[in-house]
């Protein structure tokens, strides 16, 4: 059954790695978290969709890998060099779960656009279906965020989905532009206030409301971000919840 209220997963979370290669991925807690937002039934639907990576086979190929043996129904939407279903709607429509792999948000949003993927997702959510992802598959939720889609010095992205009406920061503690960065660009007024993620934490969104933060790993955070009365960027601890 779908979920009852709108729902998004956004994160710096990803699979974990069996240490053999670097798509030889196990499903972290992360997929768990997501699947019970879904209320999903004992054989559930996951749609991984990759387009921030130019649909990499290799990645898709460790996603079916990382749920090898496991109840999840795993399925692909890939869009280079067509659609990979012949109906995209009505696939998506038909999944529990749709998680978004990292890579370039400012391709993925034009890609998706050119597909009519927007108002798809759009549907999708306000249906139930549990949008899920990291990096890239978590600011592309929000209005926007800082990104690294253009080359190494970040810039922001202001283009994003909107579905969250708020900014987003994912690598808060890993990459070292990423944090003065987003601070600057609410405190400018560039992107509104939002919430950042450390790496191995996700924000769990019903409706537009930012309920709960999730960490798979000990010593993490996330962080509300908002401009303060004299113009600087004001940043908040939130302390997250573990996953088992």
């Amino acid at each position: 059954m779908p979920a009852t209220t709108p729902t998004i997963l956004a994160t710096s979370i990803g699979f974990d790695s069996r240490g053999r290669g670097p798509y030889d991925w196990v499903p972290g807690p992360v997929f768990d978290l997501a699947l019970e937002l879904a209320e999903a039934p004992e054989q559930p639907r996951l749609c991984y969709l990759g387009t921030a990576t130019g649909d990499d086979p290799v990645r898709v190929a460790g996603v079916y890998g990382a749920f090898a043996g496991s109840a999840v129904r795993v399925s692909h939407l890939s869009l280079f060099p067509m659609p990979t279903v012949p109906d995209v709607r009505a696939h998506l429509l038909a999944q529990d779960v749709i998680w978004v792999g990292g890579g370039s948000v400012a391709n993925l949003l034009a890609v998706w656009r050119v597909h009519g993927l927007d108002e798809v997702l759009a549907e999708c959510w306000r249906a139930g279906v549990v949008l899920g992802g990291v990096s890239a598959g978590s600011l592309c939720w929000h209005v926007g965020g800082t990104t690294d889609s253009y080359g190494p010095d970040l810039r922001p992205v202001t283009n994003g989905l909107g579905l969250i009406p708020t900014s987003n920061g994912v690598h808060h503690d890993s990459e070292e532009q990423r944090r003065p960065l987003y601070q600057r660009l609410v405190a400018d007024g560039t992107l509104p206030a939002g919430h950042a993620t450390d790496d191995g934490v996700g924000l769990v969104y019903r409706g537009t409301a930012m309920v709960e933060a999730v960490a798979d790993r000990p010593g993490k955070a996330a962080y509300r971000v908002e401009r303060g009365p004299d113009g600087t960027a004001v940043e908040t601890r939130v302390e997250p919840r573990r996953l088992r």
